[in-house]
């Protein structure tokens, strides 16, 4: 649809302003074109204004509702994804997280800032905090944390 039969169309349903409106009576009295392009319009406003519509009958709704009620559900998406993939990808990357994590502390190397105790306690901190004592703890704490993670997972499947 061109813009003058768009603007010819508003103007004959009144949805123009009151500029709009007067800049397109302008047109359609000055351009013999668009007067008879604005009769044409009007003509087909008309006869489609006298057409009888019709009506759908009094069970229209509720037959609808009735087919609409027969036809399945549609099924969920998340019971087409296979679980056993996104387990699969999720524990990847939570080893790799962890090997890179491990690597990263293995070859860290650990040293602390010597401090003093006051004279009561002669604990030689250096001798207990050593960089095996720390990857023994390290290793610990990640066994732990596994076993809760399988754990977790062990309680996910058999719900």
């Amino acid at each position: 649809m061109n813009t003058i039969e768009q603007q010819l169309w508003e103007y004959i349903d009144g949805t123009l302003d009151e500029s709009a409106n007067k800049a397109i009576e302008e047109k359609i009295a000055s351009d013999p074109e668009i007067n008879a392009q604005y009769e044409d319009l009007l003509k087909l406003n008309s006869v489609l204004g006298s057409l009888d519509l019709d009506e759908p009958s009094m069970s229209f709704t509720r037959n609808v509702m009735e087919i609409i009620a027969a036809e399945p559900a549609p099924v969920a998406l998340k019971t087409k994804v296979n679980s056993g993939i996104i387990y699969a990808i999720s524990g990847f990357f939570v080893l790799s997280l962890l090997g890179i994590l491990g690597y990263v502390f293995y070859e860290a190397k650990a040293s602390f800032a010597s401090f003093t105790l006051p004279d009561k306690f002669n604990i030689n901190l250096n001798r207990y905090i050593t960089p095996t004592t720390l990857y023994t703890f390290l290793f610990v704490d990640l066994v732990i944390g596994l076993i809760l993670l399988d754990q977790f997972l062990r309680k996910k499947v058999h719900k």
